[in-house]
């Protein structure tokens, strides 16, 4: 016959309400109005990538021809600093690393324990002369290079606009605003 020991009920009472406490933080529920953050996440290395995702197109569909821009916040877990090399996909001619007022720069300082965050208003990536129309929503192929860490390949989204042109009717990818 087996006895019941009250520290194990204990430890078990706490890990099932800690996890009720996560699931409920986390955004675990059914609600249609609930916060979807964009982007691919992904690990190289001590490299944590977060939120990888081209911008919202502006006023519909990025178009062939295009810059788009493309964030993603980086968080470098090692003992050293590394670095973003750069970045290449095949629906661009080319992918360049730009500071705040999209002039080229060079490569990203990952320092240690810091989250960088590549977006809009900062250093963040562009791809140049886009080879295919993207649509908020589609999904593209990013490759991103990094110093003695390597690359990582990221399927990764344009943000699915929120934004309505009042002259727009069942355009796809516009989604329409709650009512007020």
């Amino acid at each position: 016959m087996r006895t019941s020991n009250p520290w194990r009920r204990a430890v078990t009472f706490m890990v099932v309400g800690c996890l009720a406490a996560v699931w409920g933080v986390t955004g675990c529920s059914s609600e249609e109005n609930g916060y979807n953050p964009p982007g691919a996440n992904a690990r190289v290395g001590p490299v944590l990538i977060r939120y990888a995702h081209i911008a919202e197109p502006p006023n519909g569909p990025w178009e062939t021809g295009d810059d788009a821009p493309f964030y993603v916040w980086l968080f470098n877990q090692g003992q050293s600093t590394g670095r973003l090399l750069g970045a290449e996909t095949t629906v661009a001619r080319s992918v360049d690393i730009v500071n705040a007022d999209g002039a080229v720069r060079g490569p990203v300082a990952l320092p240690s324990g810091k989250l960088v965050e590549l977006e809009k208003g900062r250093a963040h990536l562009v791809l140049r002369d886009l080879r295919r129309q993207i649509r908020g929503g589609d999904y593209v192929w990013i490759t991103l290079r990094f110093e003695r860490v390597g690359e990582i390949a990221l399927q990764v989204h344009s943000q699915i606009p929120t934004y309505v042109d009042d002259d727009a009717t069942d355009a796809p990818g516009l989604t329409s605003p709650s009512p007020e």
